[in-house]
């Protein structure tokens, strides 16, 4: 690694507006019938769980969602993972892709 490189930006952005959605779950639910209620608390449930989910947890899901795509059913950190990985997404580069494969890898069940 060269001391003049320039470190690579993440390619891969996790979007976070769930705290919008459960901002507008929440009015929702304020002045719900009773019919609305129990979708609307499930819905307001789900969203907050995923407002606090870690960023390199949800590139984990990210990737994962990529390697089903193409078939792959092995480890997501695997060299033929990577290798998937950088064929679906062809602007990653090496480094990124090891580094997403590592957090999808570190996240499976």
């Amino acid at each position: 690694m060269s001391l003049f490189r320039k470190p690579q930006p993440l390619a891969v952005l996790v979007v976070r507006d769930a705290p919008d959605v459960v901002a507008g779950l929440r009015r929702a639910l304020e002045t719900a019938p009773d019919a609305e209620r129990p979708g609307l608390e499930r819905a307001l449930a789900l969203a907050e769980d995923s407002a606090g989910r870690p960023d390199a947890e949800l590139r984990g899901q990210w990737v994962r969602q990529r390697l089903a795509a193409a078939g792959h059913a092995g480890p997501a950190d695997s060299v033929e993972a990577i290798k998937i990985l950088r064929q679906a997404e062809p602007g990653l580069t090496l480094l990124q892709a090891v580094t997403y494969a590592k957090e999808a890898a570190a996240t499976e069940a």
